[in-house]
């Protein structure tokens, strides 16, 4: 390590490649499947806190050409140096930028990944990064959130600062709101913020404040560690991964009066009138039909020509939500409207507060919407179907999933 990568000591862990973010190894496995496919060699950014673990594992399991972009010159020669030992120098290149004026031509990476925005911001990462995607391109963002419900003293401290903090519902709400879908929400545990705040708390206080940026890293830092001193249980991190709206498919809630439109795009999508029968039924029953989830997509020219919906039903005696059907019309099926309308549907969802999302459906298309089989949860149906068909969601991980029967609405008549 050179000398001036010494003066960052306080910001490197004792041993093994560079943390200087929150997160874990764990937790990129666990996104990496949440971006949907990847190219055969993904394209990847790496941004900001020194990104040198989770550049490292990118670029040995995915197979990624990673740029891994930090202010810090220090932070990137260690992560050369790190990358030169494991023989990966070859997949890995290193930038010194400005995070909040990235070098970068537009349309640049299919996966960005930020453990941190740092002094951007969550809501202006994701304003600023957006250009950086290739079409079809994923943003994984790690963010600081809120944990502690209502108004007291801990809460409070927590949302002062130029970039208050958030729920992880609410930092959703925002993503959503800034057009992008939010392809899933991953809470990290205790572990993963002792294992980024330990080290670096108990060397902040050595770190030569002389060195060019050292000084505001430093006050950074300490911003940040804080709250962990003085509200340990009142904020962790969350794992955001986001995709941008496709712009060639506006996506809406249903208009009263379109009852009939989504009828005759059902019955053509299907080639029989049995799934429209069945959404007709759905409609009528006041225990399935949740208001706000029957999501449309329109052509350029103001057609309605896909459809997807989410109703109630429960696993044990617990309450779920059902995706089905789905029905795009024949001529605008394979471009991309029908995954339009299910991540809109699956976002609005989210909004709505839904905790699990169930599908029986094809095992090669809704994975990429984040869906698993949901026996992993024990979750199974009453009747027999295929284990990989039976798939399910979760929206939100800050509770256990229910495990059990999935018992459906009477319209399904199973």
């Amino acid at each position: 390590m050179s000398d001036n990568a010494q003066h960052h000591a306080p910001f490197t862990p004792p041993s093994g490649p560079p943390r200087q973010g929150p997160g874990s190894d764990t937790a990129v496995h666990r996104l990496l499947p949440l971006a949907g496919p990847l190219p055969e060699q993904p394209r990847v950014l790496g941004l900001g806190r020194g990104p040198g673990r989770g550049a490292l594992l990118l670029a040995s399991a995915a197979g990624a050409e990673v740029t891994a972009a930090d202010p810090h010159e220090p932070f990137l020669a260690e992560l050369r140096e790190t990358a030169a030992a494991r023989g990966l120098e070859g997949s890995i290149r290193t930038v010194r930028a400005d995070l909040g004026a990235l070098p970068f031509p537009d349309g640049s990476f299919d996966v960005v990944r930020a453990e941190s925005p740092g002094v951007l911001g969550f809501d202006r990462a994701l304003a600023e990064w957006r250009r950086l995607l290739a079409p079809g391109g994923t943003l994984v963002l790690t963010e600081r959130v809120r944990a502690a419900p209502g108004p007291g003293p801990a809460a409070r401290a927590l949302r002062s600062g130029p970039h208050p903090l958030r729920t992880v519902a609410e930092n959703a709400a925002a993503a959503i709101g800034a057009g992008w879908h939010v392809l899933g929400c991953l809470t990290g545990p205790e572990s993963d913020r002792e294992a980024h705040h330990g080290p670096l708390t108990a060397r902040a206080d050595t770190a030569d404040i002389t060195d060019p940026g050292m000084a505001e890293t430093v006050t950074g830092a300490r911003d940040e560690f804080a709250p962990h001193r003085e509200h340990g249980t009142s904020y962790g991190y969350a794992d955001f991964v986001l995709r941008p709206v496709d712009p060639r498919w506006p996506v809406r809630p249903e208009r009263d009066g379109e009852a009939g439109e989504v009828r005759e795009i059902t019955a053509a999508a299907f080639g029989s009138t049995d799934e429209a029968d069945l959404v007709d039924a759905l409609r009528r029953d006041p225990d399935a039909w949740l208001p706000g989830l029957s999501h449309v997509a329109e052509a350029p020219d103001g057609q309605v020509v896909a459809h997807a919906l989410i109703t109630r039903c429960r696993v044990g005696d617990a309450p779920a939500a059902a995706l089905a059907p789905v029905s795009v019309t024949p001529g605008h099926q394979r471009t991309g409207a029908g995954q339009a309308v299910v991540r809109a549907v699956l976002d609005a969802a989210r909004l709505r507060g839904e905790r699990l999302v169930l599908v029986l459906g094809h095992p090669e298309y809704y994975p990429r919407f984040g869906f698993v089989r949901a026996s992993e949860y024990g979750i199974r149906p009453g009747f027999e179907v295929p284990d990989e068909a039976m798939m399910a969601l979760v929206l939100d991980d800050s509770m256990p999933v229910p495990s059990g029967t999935i018992t459906y609405p009477a319209a399904f008549g199973v």
